[in-house]
This record gives structure tokens, sequence and C-alpha cells, in this order.
């Protein structure tokens, strides 16, 4: 659904009309009836289609599923049968993607797409990635289905129920430039119940509005407090606790929308409060996307001039502030009132922090009294309702939030996002780079150490400011320095082999930003590039022109910052590795960055907040990790703490787990080869390890045989094939959790030579699985320590050189016949006939079933051990030979190669061929090339109206030359078929 149709299906088609007085008038045609639940105003017509038949530019598809509201197509639902071990979700969305390629019309007013293997199902937006295919695991938002369960039931029922898909569309749908282009994102489960669950307990807490009710899910099943038990109109809406990278953002987003929509609310004025400009300026830019959904377009203050005189309103509004420009004028303890409206709702992001507090305290640079912003927002908005959003959990001994915004609304925790696939898991791996020191001194330094954060309230960092500087000048020594950069490069460099992405520096302080840079440079100076648009390495922090001088290429302004901000996004960019201090540490968003370097001290939700840059979804990305320079693992635990036993264990993994499961994979496929020797392969010289790499393949194919000859079917080998594919894939994907870890350099080599089997054989067509599969990340490992050129062609591992493909010359058939290792023979002539005939499909459609039909039959009949290898081998010989002899049949028969491929096509029906004659079918293919090669436009096989005319000028000249009328409706369909194929030539 495009984001103007969208609009249209929202708000309805906008028309002009004359009234009964003569006057013309504007109003809206409405295509969807959004009533809700219950009024019995429903007017909708709902409708399901089975195999719906679409025909579009030559291209007939028929969808599994076709669901219609009031005639448009608004979702597209794709199985796969759960009885087929090939057919899986991966499919089923490989399937989407071909629809809206060749059948892009049924897709315009698309809501959603759903595919599912029968046990799980994933639902997603039009132009969703396949990771952003997400499960639907509640049908009424209470009750959360388990993992393992079938998906598709509750999918259907969690989503297609009528009115919740109405909601979906109209309150939970945003479109925004995601830097690749429009892409339209919709909600997630968790998302959509959440979202209405804040408004019911908004209307619970504003005064004078009677409290909604919403089935939910107790936050008392996690052991929390529940902000639904509050009495009503208090003003405390509760705390929503997201975990970070589930798209809290469009959560907050989501709930505005539906704020704006309430009529009980009467126009709210929607504040949404940070405590940081830049996480404002992030938080400001989603809601800017969502301007559609919120029906208004978001402010921004800039001063606390500009926050008195927007807030002064009567009512409406989304606006936009820090918590800072809260501050009273100096020598005053009080703000003034801004507004006494109830309807003002104030949304805090990240809302558990110390300056949200009311308590009072001595300003020690001015000796006068203070209070916590949470009393000056009061002051202002005396009637305003408070509603807080964090990513990470309240702390225990935290009375400041509760008082300030209340108890849990929703939660969705670490475990159920990682279950979900909406994060992935957290490794720690603990490299300390120590500070030299006298060791008497070193217990004293750590202590000092584990008490500094700087995610404190003011007073406590004038405290700590002098501690601070201490430890930053031995933290920052150029000798320590040096240390962490060659471990950091070499560490990286690991990472970036097993997989491409990218990785952050956290450090203590903008020197040592600056100062690391140049030690990282040093040793590698192909990172550095003084234009910000290239290189490797750049730093990211603020700064202004007083700085010092070896500071000003690395400060630059906003626009900077937002130049390397796309940059780091982009997963194609070279930039690989970003050193910050503060900067991007909550709110950024860079789903391929998997690896984060600490060395500055961090704890509480300030370094939870942090690591979680790592944990978004990206491809195959199995995990993030984390790196310990300096020492925040038992932060990192207490930190944990806060959180349920599950979600510590997807937190914080130790990296001896990623081994233990690395060295678990490899002896599986270690095991795969018993009883052949892959040293020459892996250690040997180039030509050796060519040669072991082709007895390897044919190992591993005389295993596949073995497999299928036991059980005299074809299922067998298949089996056999997919748990040697799956079993390198899960070894490879253990290896990029660990790659930089000393056990796992140890078995590099190893690794790399089973991924080049694999990868041999997954070009050979043999290989199963998805294309994302076949192109994981990690196959980057395969590289000149293995063989001397790229992923080896199954042609070169049989010892041949590759032929011309056409040709299939009398040499080199009899060279694949004599070979000494005959299933590889067997799949590198399978590999060349098969090209030839998808070669040949793109001009003689029905010459290329044919030989199609009789490659499949042969080698399915070798696949259930019905004939030997030698005897395939010869089948596939003959066929070859017939093959080349069919491309010289035209020059025999005195016909050019368009004319032969429609003399096939009218000749496929041997009755025709008895009736009319052999040189008749040579005149009928002649003419026809000649009249449709010149009635052809530009679009005619796109344009239904255009290949009908080409139907009546078929049929025409069949008629002339007496064409049996019986068998003409066959001979059309197949010479249409056959000008499609020529069509883009013409």
């Amino acid at each position: 659904m495009t984001r103007t149709i969208h609009g249209l299906i929202v708000e309805g088609v906008p028309v002009e009309y004359r009234a009964a007085d003569g006057a013309i008038r504007g109003d809206r045609v409405r295509l969807v009836d959004f009533s809700p639940a219950g009024c019995g105003l429903d007017m909708n017509d709902w409708l399901a289609i089975n195999q719906f038949t679409v025909i579009e530019r030559g291209h007939t598809r028929r969808p599994d599923i076709v669901l219609f509201l009031n005639g448009l197509p608004i979702a597209v639902i794709e199985l796969k049968n759960p009885g087929d071990e090939n057919a899986t979700v991966s499919g089923a969305y490989n399937q989407l993607q071909t629809y809206k390629r060749e059948i892009g019309s049924l897709f315009r007013t698309n809501a959603l797409l759903i595919a599912s293997d029968g046990m799980t199902a994933r639902v997603g937006s039009l132009t969703a990635d396949e990771e952003r295919f997400m499960p639907w695991r509640t049908v009424d938002g209470e009750d959360i289905a388990p993992k393992g369960l079938p998906e598709l039931e509750v999918m259907i029922a969690g989503v297609l129920d009528q009115q919740r898909l109405l909601m979906l569309i109209r309150d939970f749908t945003v479109f925004g430039d995601a830097g690749r282009g429009v892409v339209k994102i919709i909600a997630g489960y968790h998302q959509f119940h959440a979202a209405q669950r804040a408004v019911a307990a908004t209307l619970r807490a504003v005064p004078g509005i009677s409290a909604a009710k919403a089935v939910r899910e107790s936050p008392l099943r996690y052991g929390l407090p529940d902000a639904a038990l509050h009495p009503d109109g208090d003003r405390r809406i509760g705390v929503i606790w997201h975990t970070q990278g589930s798209g809290k953002s469009f959560l907050m987003a989501f709930y505005a929308g539906l704020l704006v929509r309430e009529p009980a609310l009467e126009n709210p004025t929607i504040v949404v409060i940070t405590d940081r400009n830049d996480l404002d300026d992030q938080l400001f830019a989603t809601f800017s996307m969502c301007a559609d959904l919120i029906r208004q377009t978001p402010i921004q203050i800039d001063s606390r001039e500009d926050l008195t005189d927007r807030l002064d309103r009567a009512s409406g509004g989304v606006i936009f502030t820090t918590m800072q420009k809260f501050a009273p004028a100096a020598g005053t303890s009080d703000y003034p009132v801004v507004s006494n409206r109830r309807n003002v709702i104030v949304i805090a992001d990240e809302a558990h922090r110390s300056q949200y507090g009311f308590r009072a305290r001595i300003d020690r640079k001015t000796g006068e009294l203070a209070y916590g912003f949470a009393k000056y927002l009061r002051d202002a908005l005396p009637n305003a309702s408070f509603i807080g959003f964090t990513g990470t959990p309240i702390e225990k001994d935290d009375v400041n939030t509760p008082a300030v915004f209340g108890d849990y609304v929703d939660i969705y925790d670490i475990s159920r996002a990682v279950e979900d696939g909406a994060t992935v898991p957290i490794y720690y791996e603990s490299r300390l780079a120590r500070i030299e020191l006298p060791p008497e001194e070193l217990p004293v330094i750590d202590a000092e150490i584990d008490g500094l954060t700087e995610d404190e309230a003011t007073s406590e960092q004038e405290r700590l400011k002098q501690r601070w500087s201490a430890v930053e000048k031995l933290v920052g020594s150029k000798k320590r320095l040096e240390m962490v950069a060659a471990d950091l490069v070499a560490h990286l460099e690991d990472r970036l082999t097993a997989m491409d992405g990218k990785a952050m520096v956290v450090c203590m302080s903008r020197r040592i930003c600056v100062a690391l840079y140049y030690e990282l440079i040093a040793l590698r100076p192909e990172w550095h590039d003084e234009d910000d648009r290239q290189g490797t390495v750049k730093v990211v922090m603020t700064g202004s022109a007083a700085g010092l001088p070896a500071w000003q290429p690395h400060i630059g302004n906003k626009a900077r910052r937002d130049l390397l901000a796309k940059r780091a996004k982009d997963p194609a960019d070279p930039l690989r590795l970003v050193i910050v201090r503060d900067m991007w540490l909550t709110g950024f968003d860079a789903p391929s960055m998997h690896t984060m370097y600490i060395d500055k001290p961090m704890r509480g939700h300030g370094l939870m907040q942090a690591i979680a840059r790592v944990n978004r979804v990206f491809r195959d990305k199995p995990a993030g990790l984390v790196v310990d320079y300096i020492g925040v693992a038992q932060n990192l635990k207490k930190a944990l703490g806060q959180y349920s036993a599950s979600d510590a264990a997807e937190t914080g993994i130790d990296e001896a787990q990623a081994v233990a499961v690395l060295l678990e994979k490899f002896d599986v496929v270690q095991a795969m080869f018993h009883g052949f020797d892959c040293t020459p392969g892996i250690s040997g010289t180039p030509v050796e390890r060519l040669k072991c790499l082709a007895e390897a393949i044919e190992f591993v194919l005389a295993r596949q045989h073995e497999a299928a000859a036991k059980e005299t079917n074809d299922d067998a080998r298949k089996a056999a094939h997919r748990r040697f594919q799956d079993a390198v894939l899960a070894l490879t994907k253990a290896f990029a959790l660990a790659a930089a870890n000393v056990e796992a350099r140890a078995i590099r080599d190893d690794i790399a030579f089973y991924q080049t089997i694999r990868a041999a054989l997954a070009k050979t067509g043999s290989g199963s699985g998805s294309t994302s599969d076949r192109d994981f990340a990690v196959q980057q490992l395969i590289d000149k320590s293995v063989v001397s050129t790229e992923i080896v062609d199954i042609l070169q591992a049989a010892g041949l050189s590759t032929p011309d493909i056409s040709i299939l010359s009398d040499d080199f058939l009899a060279e694949v016949k004599a070979m000494d290792r005959p299933n590889l023979a067997l799949e590198a002539l399978k590999k060349l006939l098969g090209d030839q005939i998808r070669s040949r499909s793109r001009t003689n459609a029905v010459e290329s079933r044919r030989y199609s039909e009789r490659l499949t039959d042969a080698i399915a009949r070798y696949h259930t051990n019905a004939v030997s290898t030698v005897e395939v081998l010869q089948t596939l010989i003959d066929l070859a030979k017939q093959i080349r002899a069919e491309q010289a049949r035209g020059e025999a028969e005195g016909l050019t190669r368009d004319e032969i491929a429609f003399y096939d096509a009218l000749a496929d029906n041997e009755s025709a061929v008895d009736i009319i004659g052999n040189d008749s079918l040579k005149v009928i293919a002649a003419e026809l090339v000649n009249t449709l090669r010149a009635g052809a436009t530009v679009d005619w096989s796109h344009r239904e109206s255009a290949r009908a005319r080409m139907r009546v000028l078929v049929k025409r000249i069949l008629r002339k030359y007496g064409f049996p009328p019986d068998l003409q409706d066959v001979a059309v369909q197949t010479v249409i078929q056959q000008a499609e194929l020529l069509a883009e030539r013409w």
C-alpha cells in the first residue's frame, strides 16, 4: 500500500459535488468503515479467496489466499506444506517477493503479508526485509502463546480479526524514509497491545474521565507493581518498559496517534520530554515520520521562551523539548504555571533518571535550594498526566520514578524480544587493558573506577569530577592506549573476517577518543581519510572552536554528525568503526553494528542502554558482542540484577559459552568426514588443496547417494544433503560469535574448508536452503588460505576446464565419462545441462520443457537407485549430444533460430503435424515470426489489449494454412507463450 493510497483508505477520497442549493461543496467518500466494534454500523464487505488468479505482464500467478476489504486486496497469505522439509517460511517469503515483482497491481492497496510453513508464521509489511517479518504471539493481548506451538492459528485470530485489522491499518501503520527509499512499517503485537493499554491507563489517570477497560497482560505476572491498581484521576499513567531495540520510539508514536483520536481527551496537547538534545532530535525525527498518524506536524522547542509560548494554547499540539528547558529563572525555585488544562499528556523518554525527582538539594555553585525537574514540570503543568517509557527496568531502590509516573503499564522484556526475533542476544568478552601503576595502588584505582559514572545528577558529577579527571589520565596514558589499539585492531579484523558489519568504541573522554583514533591509524594508515565521506574509522563527538587543534577535525557540526550517522547505518559503507564518548549511546539504531568496545566506566541503565546498540536484528547476525577493556563486568552483573533470570540469560553471556557451542558444532561436522583426511585441503599446497577439495566433494556426494540407496528414494538423499548444509551453516554462525577467540582462530582454516565444500555444492544446484543461508556473512572466511581463487566452481573441483556450454563437444563429454570421480562428474554434467536448458528456455519454450523433463526424470531414477552412476552419466551424455544436435537443426531445415522456435511450438501437437505436414508448419512458422515481430509494440506483452490483438493475428494465420480448428486454442496459447520469450529481443 503506497502512502498516498493508504491516506485515501484512512481519511477517505476527497470529492466535490453540487448541493441542492447549486453550490459546489467538498466532502470525502469513505472507502472503509472504521467504526468501533459493537456500534452496529459495520458497513464493510470482507472476502477471502483461495488460489486467486492474477494475470499481469505475461505472468499468471495464484497466491494461496488473498483477503479483500470492500473489493480492495489488503492482505496476501502464502502457505507452504508443513510436511515438505524444503517448504519453509523463507520459501514463502521469497514467493511473496516474486508476486510483488510480477503481479504488482495486487499490492497497491496491500496492508500486510503473511508467510507460513504451517508451524511457523510471520507477518510483515510490503517493504519489510525477511528479518523484519515477525511472529504475532497473542490473540487478545492477555495470553502470550508459548514458543514451539503452531503459530499460524494465533496469527490468523490475532491479526485478521476484523476490528484488529482495521486498527492495524488506521492506527498502527506508518511510512518513512529509512535511507533506501520510503518504507512501510506496521506495529508488532507488543506495540499494538501496549499502545492500547497505555490509552486505557491514560483515561484512568486523567481527572474527570471514566477509566477505560482494556484486556491486558498484567505486570503482576512478572512480580512487578501494576499501574491499573492506582486510584482514578491521580495523573500517574504509569511506566512502559519495552527493551532497547524493540521499537520503543514507534510505540510512543502509535500511542500519541491513539491519544489524538480519543474523543474523551478533546484534542490533547502531547509534550514529549527527553534529557539530551541528541535524544530529542532522534525521537523528533521518528514522530515527524509519523505526522500522518498523529494528524499534525510535531514542534521542536528552541528555548524556554518558545516552550512557554507553545504550551500556552487552547488545545492540540505535539511538542518536543528537553527537561532542562523547565529550569526556573535564576534565583527562584518555582516555575510559573504555563497551562492549567487537564488534557495535557507528558511523555518522558527514559523515565527513570535522577533528574526527574522531587527532592530538594543545595546547588553547590549557588548555594541555593534546588529541586528535581519533576517538581518544575508539575509547577508548569499542574493538571497534566505523566507516562514514562524506558528500555530498562526501574531500579528496586528508585522511589522517584513511581512517584512521578506510577507503576508498570506494559512490559516487553529482553527474553521475549529475543524469542520473537525482535532483538539478538548479547555476549560479553573480557579483554582488560591494565593501567600501569605500582601493584599496591591498583586496588585503590580499581575501586575508584568501580565508583565512577557520568550518568549521575549534576551535584554528583561535580563531586566526582576530580576523581574522574585523575583516573582519565591513567586510562588515557599513551602506553595503555597503544596496547588497547593493537588489541582492538586485531580483534576487530578477526570479527570482520567472520561477519560483515560495524563496531563502536566507547571512551572515557574526548581527549582519549582523539588519542585512540591516532593510535589506530598509526597501525592501519589506510583506515584514515580526511574526507568525512570516506575512511574506515571516525570520531563522533561535540565540541567548540576553542577546543584543542587536534580535536577540530573530529568535532564538526550537526551536519557532520548526520552524515556519519548515515554512513554508520549503511551496511555497504566502508565506515566500520566509530569512536564515541557519549554520543549515540542511546537512541542510535544501526542494525549492522555487532561489536561494542567499552573503555569507559559505566553502570546501571546507562550501561544497559549503551550495550543495546549491538542487539539489533540484521540479516543473519547471530548476536552482539560487548568487549570490556576497563572492567564493567561487576557493574553489568549488578545492572542485570534488576532483570529476570531469563533476561539475564540473554545479556552478558560469557564468551566461553560461545566457544563451547563452536566446538560442539565443529565436532558434528568433523564426524561427517570420518574416514576422510581433510589435512591436504587445509594446510597443503594450492594444488593439493584443490585436489583434496574435489575428493571431499566426491566423498559428501557418495555419502548422500548411499543414504538414498538404503531407502530407495530421493527424500533420504535430500535429508542427508540438508543435514550437511545445516551442520556447516550452524558451524559458521557459531564461529561468528567467537571469531576473535584463540580456540576459534585455531580451527579457522578447517571451518573455511568445510564452508568451501558447502558453497561449491550449493553452486551446483544441489544445495537446498534459502539464498540468505548460502549468502551468510560468515562466508567471507573463505579466502586465499583455502583455495587460490574465490569459492571454487564444481567444474574446477572436478578437474575440468569450463567448456563453452553451448557446444558440449565430444572431447569434453568423453573427458566427463572417463573421470575417476563419478559422483562429481555427474554433478558437473547435471549443472551444465541445467544451465544449457535454462538458456534455451529464454528462446524456445517447447524444446526447453521437453529437455528439462528428461533431465529431471534421469536424475530422479538415479536417486531412487533405479540406475547406476555410470548408467545415468551415459544418459546425460546422450542428452547433451541431442541438445547439441538441436542447435544445428535450424540450418538443416532452412529456418532461423526464431522460426525453429515457432515451428516447435506448432509441432508440439503430433496430430497437427500429421494433418497439415511438415512443410506447411515451416511456412506458418516463418509467417508467424514476420507478422508478430512487425506487430509487437514495446509493451505488448504487458498489455492485455495488445495481447488480444496478437491472438487474433495468430488465429488468422493458422486458419489461412488450414491448421485444424479443434487444435487452434492450444496452439495459440503455445505460440503466444513463445512470442513472450522473444519479445524483449524483438
